[in-house]
């Protein structure tokens, strides 16, 4: 069965752009990367070219810079867009009002076919005027991400107040995180027909195979401080049995960690930095992991002892 946002039918991967904005929460402080604009114009093709049309973004990636990447991309691809808002200390209606109007306009009037609640602060009045907004044609859907399940349970009343639903949760998950299966919000999407997203499958890296103790992540990102050298070196037997089952598949271990979450329910968002990575996308939808590879996989993560929670989440 496909997932369908604001009508559409969603391809089975999203494309993040965390890592393309540039400045305060951009590539250089999360990643610890710069990232061309042609080069990513370049992936963007390819990936749009392929069907992969549906982008993850936010006002808070690198301050707007990632937005501005993505529309100047865009101009001429009817993408499906994904964007949030990032609640401040106190609920304001004229700052969601304020960030909004700023994504619109960056995208020539393109209104955001799924708007997310950025984090579970003030639930009940943010998720109030988002409906509102839903309500006058100006959002396609409603989503909330890094939310529990209680926090989840209590944004749908809200929403259902006014005639809404929550269309889609984006939540961290990945094979080192997995407590979004474990609180029961994966569940809860699935019987409630709610798209669940899944940020970080690949743990900014972590995942991929090309870090480990000898070849750290970049100094002072916040990946690289996240998963220092002690982390790589903990989950090594893990990247091993990954790539065990990645050569059984044809795949890379990045390939191979992001079709784990299809399996698993999710539809995972892959940050596409470089044309390779959008050229590998079609592998992933078309992996199919076997229950028993599932299990070794999951094995191995719990026996890393390593998970690491965001700080924003």
């Amino acid at each position: 069965m496909s997932n369908v946002i604001n009508g559409k039918i969603l391809p089975s991967i999203a494309i993040g752009t965390w890592a393309w904005g540039s400045g305060a929460n951009g590539n250089g402080i999360i990643f610890g990367t710069k990232s061309s604009p042609n080069i990513l114009k370049e992936g963007f093709d390819i990936a749009t070219k392929m069907g992969f049309k549906f982008f993850d973004t936010s006002a808070v990636y690198g301050m707007g810079t990632a937005e501005e990447l993505l529309a100047s991309f865009s101009k001429d691809t009817d993408i499906i867009l994904s964007d949030k808002y990032t609640p401040m200390k106190r609920f304001k209606q004229s700052r969601i009002d304020e960030m909004y109007n700023s994504t619109v306009e960056k995208f020539g009037g393109r209104i955001p076919d799924i708007y997310f609640l950025h984090q579970p602060k003030q639930i009940e009045e943010t998720l109030t005027y988002m409906c509102k907004m839903k309500n006058e044609g100006k959002i396609g859907s409603i989503g909330v991400s890094n939310f529990d399940l209680e926090q989840l349970k209590l944004a749908d009343e809200v929403v259902k107040k006014y005639g809404c639903t929550i269309s889609g949760v984006q939540n961290h998950y990945s094979l080192l995180y997995r407590t979004s299966e474990e609180n029961g919000v994966i569940n809860w999407c699935k019987e409630n027909g709610v798209v669940f997203f899944a940020y970080m499958v690949l743990e900014q890296g972590a995942l991929t195979g090309k870090f480990t103790a000898e070849h750290p992540m970049p100094r002072f990102s916040r990946r690289g401080t996240a998963f220092n050298k002690k982390k790589l070196a903990k989950i090594e037997p893990l990247i091993t049995q990954m790539e065990v089952i990645a050569h059984a598949h044809g795949l890379s271990v990045s390939e191979t960690a992001a079709a784990y979450t299809i399996a698993k329910g999710a539809l995972p968002i892959i940050g596409v930095t470089k044309p390779y990575q959008a050229q590998s996308l079609i592998k992933t939808t078309n992996a199919s992991l076997s229950k028993d590879e599932i299990e070794k996989l999951e094995r191995a993560a719990q026996d890393t002892g390593v998970k690491i929670k965001a700080s924003w989440e």
